[in-house]
């Protein structure tokens, strides 16, 4: 398939449906411009297609960068990065109130590494919670 770079972006952003697909806040409420980011990222063989990319943040992007790897907070231990596309998203991680709760290694290390229970990410989720967009709908999720 040959599509545009900005067909690309649209189409990435309506699968999740505006979502970041790392700390799952939704685009609405954030004031900023969320990024198409690549999953395997180029320079480690990662491609341009639609598999290989996310919709995330400005936090999680930034923060994600060109990792694959992870630390474990718990273990120490190095683990995989989160794959938006292998894992399933309820193995890993679940919702206690407002807060991100990670399941397994893989969990903890994405909650720690990109600050997802943060403080202004926790304010954030209660106002997405007066607009209906708290907790994120299941089906809004590609994984």
């Amino acid at each position: 398939m040959n599509l545009s770079w900005a067909a690309r972006q649209q189409l990435v952003s309506a699968r999740v449906r505006q979502r970041c697909e790392y700390c799952r806040m939704h685009q609405e409420l954030q004031g900023a411009v969320f990024h198409v980011e690549h999953i395997v990222p180029r320079k480690l063989g990662g491609s341009g297609e639609l598999d290989n990319l996310a919709w995330a943040c400005p936090g999680c992007n930034l923060t994600k960068a060109s990792r694959v790897t992870l630390w474990d907070p718990l273990t120490g231990q190095e683990i995989r990065m989160f794959h938006l596309r292998q894992d399933r998203w309820t193995e890993h991680f679940a919702w206690q109130g407002y807060e991100l709760v990670g399941l397994t290694p893989i969990g903890r290390a994405l909650i720690d590494a990109f600050t997802l229970n943060h403080p202004r990410r926790i304010r954030i989720r209660q106002v997405e919670e007066r607009f209906g967009l708290f907790p994120p709908a299941e089906q809004e999720h590609s994984s």
